[in-house]
């Protein structure tokens, strides 16, 4: 995509703004859930905040298409992530990626390199898609018959393990929402466990490719 397009342009005015917006909609999402007995006033403005950000979210997905210039289902097809996050808002502190391009964009070379960069990435990634999951399935879980995730403690351990893929089966989600929730996040836990490990392995191999470069020191 050229950087002097219309939706080049609509990208970096648009990105930290919406990223900042998804933050507030988890907080939103999170105070909801966790929030016990929480007063219906907080409660109701919680519920508007969320509506408003996610018609935003949306307002933002069909500007991209039309500035695209692609047949809708086109551009659904090639624009996974963007039609991930409008239905699932939740999601939408992931596009991390899309958020660095635009910062670096304004301060020139990269100060990272890029098997840092996957590193990083991963782990935020990581981390914003653990709390999610975690408020979602706890939200599914809590005071259903015969469901053993009693806290959201047990939720973010019950996380912890199903990204890691060590998945100790101590605590498991026993309704069909949860447990969809809990597939999607194996998928995505598969995904960027092989980003970091692939990294790592591949920044250890130059490591020493360089160093064997060199050969033996001159006597």
């Amino acid at each position: 995509m050229d950087d002097d397009s219309p939706a080049a342009r609509w990208e970096q005015r648009t990105e930290i703004p919406l990223f900042v917006g998804s933050l507030i909609f988890l907080a939103a999402y999170a105070t909801l859930v966790l929030a016990v007995g929480l007063p219906s006033f907080w409660r109701d403005l919680c519920l508007v905040t969320m509506l408003a950000l996610w018609v935003l979210f949306a307002a933002d997905y069909v500007v991209r298409w039309r500035l695209g210039g692609q047949r809708f289902l086109r551009f659904v097809s090639t624009h996974f992530l963007h039609t991930v996050v409008v239905l699932l808002p939740l999601l939408r502190p992931l596009r991390i990626v899309p958020l660095y391009d635009v910062i670096q964009r304004r301060q020139g070379d990269p100060r990272l390199s890029l098997y840092a960069r996957v590193i990083a990435y991963a782990s935020l990634s990581t981390l914003l898609l653990g709390f999610s999951g975690s408020l979602a399935v706890y939200q599914q879980e809590r005071g259903v018959p015969g469901a053993n995730m009693q806290t959201f403690g047990d939720a973010v351990w019950w996380a912890a393990a199903t990204l890691s893929t060590v998945g100790y089966g101590d605590i498991v989600p026993v309704t069909p929402l949860g447990r969809m929730i809990a597939t999607g996040m194996m998928a995505c836990g598969l995904g960027l466990l092989g980003a970091v490990t692939g990294s790592f392995s591949s920044w250890l191999m130059q490591t020493f490719s360089r160093e064997g470069d060199k050969g033996p020191p001159e006597k």
